[in-house]
C-alpha cells in the first residue's frame, strides 16, 4: 500500500500556522514574517512536501498545461485509431472545470527524440505519453519527472496499463472452450509494450493447452490485420480461430476472411482487443477484450495533477466481451484450458 503523501494542511499543522500562511510560503507570497517563513520551510523540508502543480496553478490564477504526446509511426493515430480518441476523452473529462488545458503533440518516431526534448522543457503540469518507446520515455523522464506513460515503459517511469496478459489468455480460453484447436494470432508491433503483453498471454495460453502457437506480425492498423490473415490462411488453411491484438486489425482480419470465403464464426472465430466502438460496426459483431481506456487516462491525469508520481504504476483489469464473431460451434468438441505448472511435460 502506497504511503500517504503530506498535504499543505499537514505542513500548516506541524508549523503551527494557518493553511493560508503555509500556502503563501509555498507559492512565494508576501505577508509572512521571516521567522514564520523559516519555520514553515523547515517543516516542508522535513516532511518532503511537494505541492501539487495543479494547486499551484489555481493559487496563481493561471491555466497550466498537460501535454499529451502521441508517437504516430502508423501504429496509433488520432484520426484512425479509436484508442487515441478515448485517451483524449478521458483526459478532457478529468480536466473539466479546472484551469488546466490539454495540448496535443503528434510526433513522427524519426523526429521524436528532438520533439520530446522540447516538450519536456515546456511541460508545466507534466505529460502523458502514448506509444512512446521505452528508451524515449526514459529520456523524457530524466528531463521531466512529471510524466505518466499509457502502457509500460522503462524502469522507474510511471505508467498505467491494462492487464494485457490476462486479457489475451481469456480470449484463447474462450476460443478453446468453444472447440477451436487451430488458434492463430495476429500480434502487434514488436516494441509496443501492450502488444508484447498480449503476445505473451497468447503464447502462455497455447502452451498450457498443449497447442502449437500460430502467429503473424501486425502493426495495429487495418491493413496489418488484413495482410496477417492472408499469410495465416496461406500457411495454415485449416485454422479455425483468430485472436487479433487490437480491434482495428480485427476489422482487417474480418475483411480478409470474407474475401477468402471463410464464414465467421462458422469456419473461423475471431476475438479482438480493446472493445472500441468498432465492435458494433462489424458483421458479425466482434467479440473483444475490453480495456477501460477512458478511466485509465483519467486516472493517469489525476496522478499527474496530484504530483505524487515517484515509482507510481497502476494496472487495470481487462474483461472479455463475447459477441457473435466467436459464437461456439455445436459441431465441435468442447474443452477447458488449464494453466499448467512450470515444468509440466508437453504431449
Amino acid at each position: 500500500m502506497q504511503e500517504r503523501r503530506p498535504t499543505l494542511a499537514d505542513v500548516a499543522r506541524e508549523a503551527g500556522v494557518s493553511v493560508t500562511a503555509a500556502s503563501r510560503v509555498v507559492n512565494g507570497g508576501r505577508g509572512v514574517a521571516p521567522h514564520v517563513r523559516r519555520r514553515v520551510q523547515a517543516v516542508i523540508d522535513r516532511l518532503a512536501y511537494r505541492p501539487s502543480p495543479a494547486a499551484r496553478a489555481l493559487a496563481a490564477g493561471r491555466a497550466d498545461v498537460v501535454e499529451l504526446v502521441v508517437v504516430d509511426d502508423g501504429e496509433c493515430s488520432l484520426g484512425s485509431n479509436p484508442y487515441c480518441g478515448r485517451v483524449v476523452a478521458g483526459i478532457a473529462a478529468e480536466l473539466a472545470g479546472s484551469p488546466a488545458q490539454l495540448r496535443i503533440h503528434v510526433v513522427d518516431e524519426s523526429a521524436a527524440p528532438r520533439r520530446l526534448v522540447e516538450v519536456a522543457g515546456a511541460a508545466s503540469l507534466g505529460a502523458i505519453l502514448v506509444n512512446v518507446p521505452a528508451d524515449l520515455g526514459a529520456d523524457f523522464y530524466r528531463r521531466c519527472d512529471r510524466v505518466v506513460s499509457m502502457g509500460r515503459s522503462a524502469p522507474r517511469v510511471p505508467f498505467i496499463d491494462p492487464d494485457n496478459v490476462a486479457g489475451a489468455r481469456a480470449a484463447v480460453d474462450h476460443l478453446y472452450r468453444g472447440g477451436r484447436r487451430r488458434l492463430a494470432a495476429i500480434h502487434g508491433p514488436e516494441r509496443n509494450p501492450c502488444a508484447i503483453g498480449r503476445r505473451t498471454g497468447y503464447q502462455e495460453a497455447m502452451r498450457d493447452a498443449g497447442l502449437p502457437p500460430l502467429g503473424a506480425g501486425g502493426n495495429f492498423r487495418r491493413e496489418g490485420g488484413y495482410a496477417g490473415t492472408q499469410r495465416l490462411l496461406a500457411d495454415h488453411p485449416d485454422l479455425d480461430a483468430l485472436f487479433v491484438a487490437c480491434d482495428v486489425m480485427a476489422v482487417g482480419a474480418l475483411q480478409a476472411l470474407a474475401a477468402a470465403g471463410r464464414r465467421v464464426p462458422d469456419d473461423v472465430a475471431v476475438v479482438g482487443f480493446d472493445d472500441s466502438l468498432l465492435v458494433s460496426c462489424t458483421i458479425p459483431p466482434l467479440s473483444s477484450v475490453r480495456q477501460p481506456v477512458e478511466e485509465m487516462a483519467a486516472t493517469a491525469t489525476r496522478a499527474l495533477l496530484g504530483g505524487h508520481l515517484a515509482a507510481w504504476q497502476s494496472t487495470f483489469p481487462t474483461t472479455l466481451k463475447v459477441r457473435e464473431s466467436s459464437r461456439p460451434d455445436p459441431r465441435r468438441g468442447r474443452g477447458r484450458l488449464r494453466r499448467r505448472p512450470a515444468g509440466w511435460p508437453r504431449g
